[in-house]
C-alpha cells in the first residue's frame, strides 16, 4: 500500500482522532517554553517597571509589602517536531514499516499546527521534509515519505546528528525511527541532541532477521550496507551467541535511553504500525 493512498489516509485519520482525545491533539506533552510572558502558568515575580501591563500587578503581594510587583508566566510554544528516519540499507526489510510509523506522526503533528520536519538517515543526513507546519502540508509530507528509497553505506549516526544540530538550532522532539543497529553506535548521538536541549524520543524497528538466527553450516555472509563478504561456519553455538549478542545490544538501547532522559518504544514489523502509535498515544505521547 501506497502512503498516499486514500484508505491509508483514512487509517491516520482515525489515529488523529485518537490524539485529539487522549492528548488534546499534542504529540509532546510538556510544551512549555523557558521563556516568560503572558502565559497561562505562573512561572516568577519581577520588579514593577514603566510600561508594563499594570493587569500584571499582585495587589496582594503590594497590600502586604507595599512593593509593586508582575507576575511572569510560562509561555506555551508550538512544538517542533523532527523525524529522523533510518534509511540506510539494514532497513530495506523494515524500510516500508518505518515511513508508515513516521507518516502517522508527522500526519498528527501536521494537523495538530505543530511544526514538523523529516530527514533521512544514512551515511549523510539529507531532507526529506523542510519545516512547515498546516494540514496543507500533509499530502506532502506523505509523498516525499512515500518516494524516500534505501541508500547504501553505513548509518553514521553520530555524525548525522552534529550535521542535524549544526543546521537546526531551534529547540524541540526529535524522533529517530530506526533498528538502532549503528556501527559506530548510538549513546555519543542521543547524548549530544538531549545537551543542545532536545526532547528526544527512540523508536526502533526490528524484525525477526535481527533478533533470530536461521542459518546453520558453511555460509558467506554479506553487509548489507557496506557489501564486505566473510565466509563462516554456523553451528548452534554460534547462532545463539548472535542472538544473545542482538539481545545485548537492545539492553545497552534501554539502558541508555533510562540514563539520559529519552523516551524509547520498540517493536517489530508484524505488529501493526496503528497499535505502536496508539500505544504511544495511551502512554502520554512522545515523552520520556
Amino acid at each position: 500500500m501506497r502512503l498516499t493512498d486514500p484508505e491509508f489516509v483514512r487509517r491516520l485519520d482515525s489515529l488523529h482522532l485518537l490524539a485529539r482525545k487522549v492528548l488534546g491533539g499534542t504529540l509532546q506533552a510538556d510544551r512549555k517554553s523557558t521563556t516568560k510572558g503572558s502565559g497561562v502558568t505562573f512561572a516568577d515575580y519581577a520588579e514593577y517597571y514603566y510600561g508594563a501591563d499594570y493587569r500584571a500587578i499582585d495587589w496582594r503581594v503590594f497590600a502586604r509589602f507595599e512593593s509593586l510587583v508582575i507576575k511572569l508566566f510560562e509561555l506555551e510554544e508550538d512544538a517542533t517536531i523532527y523525524l529522523l528516519v533510518d534509511l540506510s540499507r539494514s532497513m530495506q526489510s523494515k524500510s516500508l514499516y518505518a515511513r508508515q510509523l513516521a507518516a502517522a506522526l508527522g500526519y498528527i503533528a501536521l494537523n495538530s499546527l505543530d511544526r514538523l520536519a523529516v530527514f533521512a538517515l544514512g551515511d549523510t543526513l539529507d531532507p526529506l521534509l523542510d519545516a512547515c507546519r498546516g494540514r496543507n502540508n500533509a499530502f506532502k509530507m506523505l509523498r516525499a515519505l512515500d518516494e524516500a528509497e534505501t541508500r547504501p553505506g553505513d548509518t553514521r549516526f553520530n555524525a548525522c546528528c552534529r550535521v542535524f544540530q549544526a543546521r537546526h538550532t531551534r529547540r524541540g522532539l526529535v524522533v529517530v525511527i530506526s533498528d538502532f543497529l549503528f556501527p559506530d553506535g548510538f549513546e555519543e548521538g542521543l547524548q549530544y541532541l538531549g545537551f543542545h536541549g532536545h526532547d528526544v524520543y527512540a523508536l526502533q524497528v526490528q524484525d525477526e532477521n535481527d533478533t533470530r538466527c536461521d542459518y546453520k553450516g558453511d555460509a558467506l555472509l554479506a553487509c548489507v550496507e557496506t557489501d564486505q563478504r566473510r565466509r563462516v561456519t554456523i553451528t548452534d553455538r554460534e547462532a545463539r551467541r548472535y542472538e544473545q549478542a542482538v539481545a545485548d545490544w537492545n539492553d545497552s538501547l534501554r539502558r541508555c535511553c533510562a540514563r539520559r532522559g529519552v523516551g524509547l518504544a520498540s517493536t517489530q514489523t508484524d505488529k501493526p504500525f496503528e497499535r505502536v502509535v496508539e500505544d504511544i498515544l495511551r502512554r502520554g505521547g512522545l515523552v520520556a
